[in-house]
């Protein structure tokens, strides 16, 4: 996710950019930002596919989540018609329960959702996010949305390269959603995940998916295959190739820490306090791009 966040160069107060899963800095402070040269539309389903090569071909996470809306940030300058620039996806969470511990009284999916992606591209100026999440999030209003859940992963990520680890995800602490004033619930409990080594995550229920032969798997497994695993043979069990793929990539199971909470009412109730307990937001000094 894009966020104004602290470099790990000390360089003061900047916003991220991606550009082909790399990340890039723009001062805060640089100006320059013109709101009537851009707009925020949502983009229908027969533009989803765009959507999703954009987040795919930028984002460092090289993955598209399960997604109820996708908003399309537009460069009206830019020739012939217009050019995306950004992406933001409002959509499911791995459970129900992300949403109903927020939102006990909207239904999970229907009247709330998950933030889960936001990437700009590196020319997009300074100052942008907060502008395309405030439009982002009075489009889904318009269409009965009442609470947003949203998350920052505080901890770096790195992938491998021919000259040795390579930094492609400095971490964040979410300064974006404290800048449009969302609640801060702490942070999610640590566990264990499996990173890939293009710097990635295997999330569990992807690998459910290969390990249960369900739908969805031929993605997962293709995936593994273009980091050097072998390819899946037809009616071999797909518990035996995960774990032989996963040690022939060379796949790494760490602990995380945790990520940072952040969730909003929107809409008619936006300003509405939530009913969980919030605290101070996080800064950089507590486990971010500086940390």
């Amino acid at each position: 996710m894009s966020a104004y966040e602290q470099s790990p160069l000390d360089l003061g107060a900047v916003c991220q950019r991606w550009r082909n899963h790399r990340h890039s800095w723009r001062p805060a402070d640089e100006g320059g930002f013109n709101p009537t040269r851009y707009r925020v539309h949502e983009m229908p389903n027969d533009l989803v596919h765009t959507a999703r090569a954009f987040v795919l071909t930028h984002h460092y996470s090289r993955s598209w989540p399960p997604v109820r809306f996708a908003y399309g940030l537009i460069d009206t300058a830019a020739p012939p018609a217009g050019r995306l620039v950004g992406v933001l996806t409002l959509g499911i969470p791995t459970q129900a329960a992300v949403l109903t511990s927020v939102f006990s009284r909207l239904t999970p999916y229907e009247e709330s959702l998950e933030l889960n992606r936001l990437v700009l591209l590196d020319d997009v100026p300074a100052n942008a996010e907060t502008w395309a999440q405030a439009r982002a999030f009075r489009l889904a209003a318009a269409r009965g949305i009442r609470g947003i859940v949203a998350h920052s992963d505080p901890e770096p990520r790195t992938r491998l390269t021919a000259h040795g680890p390579e930094t492609i995800f400095p971490g964040h602490y979410g300064t974006i959603y404290q800048a449009k004033g969302m609640d801060y619930l702490g942070k999610t409990r640590p566990r264990r995940q499996t990173l890939l080594p293009d710097g990635s995550v295997l999330h569990d229920r992807a690998m459910s998916k290969i390990r249960n032969n369900e739908r969805g798997r031929g993605g997962v497994e293709r995936r593994l295959v273009a980091l050097g695993a072998r390819p899946r043979e037809a009616g071999e069990p797909g518990r035996a190739w995960l774990m032989e793929a996963l040690h022939a990539v060379g796949a790494q199971g760490v602990r995380h820490g945790g990520l940072h909470r952040y969730a909003a009412y929107i809409g008619p109730r936006t300003g509405r306090r939530l009913a969980v307990t919030s605290y101070p937001y996080p800064k950089a000094d507590q486990g971010g791009a500086a940390a």
